[in-house]
C-alpha cells in the first residue's frame, strides 16, 4: 500500500510544495554532494560557501550544520524569500540574495566552494559564466558543478509539465522544436511552461559540450562521477543511486543516454 501512495503523487507536487522539496534537497546534499566534495576539499567552520542558484536553498542546509559561512544567490527574489524562512525555522544561518552571477564584482567575497548544481543547463553563455565564476574562487578552491546529461530519458526537466502524459515521456525533448511544441501543446502545457522548456532545449548540455568549455574557460577537471541513477532519485522516487556502468561511461556521446547525473570537481589552472 504504500508503494502506491508513492505512485499517486504528482511528480510537479514537489515543485509545488516547497518545504518538501527543501527537505529533499537537504537529504541529497547530506548524503551525497557535501560527501563527494570532502573528498577533495577539507568542509569545517572555516569553508566559505556559496551556492550559484541556491533557490530554496536546500542543497546548502547541510554547510550550515557544518558552521560554514554559507551564501546563496537566486534570480527569484520569492525562492531566496523561502529559503531565508526555510534556515529560520532550522535555526542554521546563511546569507542570500536575490542576485544575477553576472551582477557580482570582483572584490567581493572570495570563496572556498563554489556549489553550481542543476543550474548550467538553463544558461545560455556558459563559457562566460564560467569565466565569470572563476573570479570569485579563493586560491586552491573547488567549484562543484552537477547537471543532467541532455539526452537522459528527462534531460529536458519535462517533470514540470501539469500533464501526467508530458511529465512522465522520457526522451519527449529530443523531439524536433516544432514537434515538442505541438506535443506540449496537446498535452494541454501553458505558453509559458512551453517556452520555459524551449528555453532549455537551446541551452542543452552535453558532456562532452561542458568538459571542452571547462578546459577552455580555464579549468581542470580534477575529478568527475557518472550516474545511472541519480543520487536525488532515491529521497524522490526511493530508488538506490546506481554510478554508471564503468564500460558506458568512457564512450562518447553514448553516456549521455544514461547519465541522470553528472558531478564534477573543477580547479582554476594558473
Amino acid at each position: 500500500m504504500r508503494h502506491k501512495s508513492r505512485i499517486q503523487i504528482p511528480m510537479q507536487d514537489r515543485h509545488i510544495n516547497r518545504k518538501r522539496y527543501f527537505d529533499e534537497l537537504a537529504h541529497s546534499s547530506r548524503k551525497y554532494f557535501l560527501p563527494y566534495l570532502e573528498s577533495f576539499f577539507k568542509i569545517d567552520a572555516s569553508t566559505r560557501i556559496l551556492e550559484i542558484g541556491c533557490g530554496d536553498g536546500g542543497n546548502l542546509l547541510p554547510f550550515a550544520e557544518r558552521q560554514c559561512s554559507v551564501m546563496g544567490i537566486d534570480l527569484s527574489e520569492k525562492r531566496i524569500q523561502q529559503a531565508r524562512e526555510f534556515f529560520e525555522e532550522s535555526g542554521c544561518q546563511a546569507r542570500f540574495s536575490s542576485l544575477n552571477v553576472f551582477d557580482m564584482t570582483v572584490g567581493d567575497e572570495l570563496y572556498d566552494v563554489i556549489l553550481i548544481h542543476d543550474v548550467i543547463e538553463h544558461i545560455g553563455d556558459k563559457a562566460q559564466m564560467l569565466r565569470h565564476v572563476r573570479r570569485f574562487l579563493a586560491p586552491g578552491g573547488v567549484v562543484f558543478i552537477g547537471f543532467p546529461a541532455w539526452q537522459m530519458p528527462f534531460g529536458g526537466h519535462q517533470q514540470i509539465c501539469h500533464s501526467k502524459a508530458a511529465s512522465h515521456w522520457p526522451f519527449l525533448h529530443l523531439l524536433p522544436c516544432w514537434l515538442y511544441r505541438r506535443v506540449l501543446k496537446i498535452c494541454g502545457e501553458s505558453d509559458s511552461c512551453i517556452n520555459e522548456l524551449l528555453d532549455i532545449k537551446s541551452c542543452a548540455t552535453t558532456i562532452e559540450m561542458f568538459e571542452d568549455l571547462a578546459v577552455r574557460t580555464g579549468y581542470a577537471i580534477c575529478h568527475r562521477k557518472f550516474w545511472f541513477i541519480n543520487p536525488h532519485y532515491e529521497v524522490k522516487f526511493h530508488l538506490r543511486p546506481r554510478v554508471l556502468f564503468p564500460v558506458l561511461a568512457h564512450i562518447p556521446y553514448v553516456r549521455n543516454f544514461f547519465t541522470t547525473s553528472c558531478f564534477y570537481i573543477l580547479q582554476t589552472v594558473d
